[in-house]
């Protein structure tokens, strides 16, 4: 998937955010350790280190998503980090019900939360809820 249809999805699938530019999904997608999981109309993007695996955001096509691209996501990169890491994380705006549910059914916890985390055109800005799985690596 390349980084413009990256930029295109995220744009699309977060309305009330700034979408991620063509260049930042690039210079993401290059970095060690990071890696790209896609269908056509969603991708997931991760970084996995030092025992830790990170969700650095997922994005579905809004005229695709709730049906089972996400989740399809989702499970794709937990069976990936379970090779190399211990831990998942993500953080995930308070006010995105959809994703938390998804997160919830997957096994992840809530661990923390960063008030005013994420801003808001027009309103006032939004949680972030931070959430973990074990893996079992290996």
């Amino acid at each position: 998937m390349t980084p413009e249809r990256m930029a295109q999805i995220h744009a699309a699938a977060f309305v009330h955010d700034r979408g991620w530019s063509r260049n930042e999904f690039a210079a993401l997608a290059a970095q060690p350790h990071t890696d790209v999981i896609f269908r056509p109309d969603g991708f997931a993007l991760t970084r996995t280190l030092a025992g830790e695996s990170e969700l650095l955001t997922l994005a579905v096509s809004p005229d695709h998503q709730r049906h089972g691209i996400a989740h399809s996501l989702l499970a794709e990169w937990i069976s990936a980090a379970s090779q190399h890491a211990d831990v998942a994380f993500l953080e995930v705006a308070a006010d995105n019900f959809g994703a938390l549910t998804l997160y919830q059914k997957s096994g992840f916890t809530r661990s923390g939360l960063r008030k005013a985390y994420y801003a808001r055109a027009g309103g006032p800005a939004a949680d972030a809820v931070l959430m973990t799985k074990a893996l079992t690596r290996g």
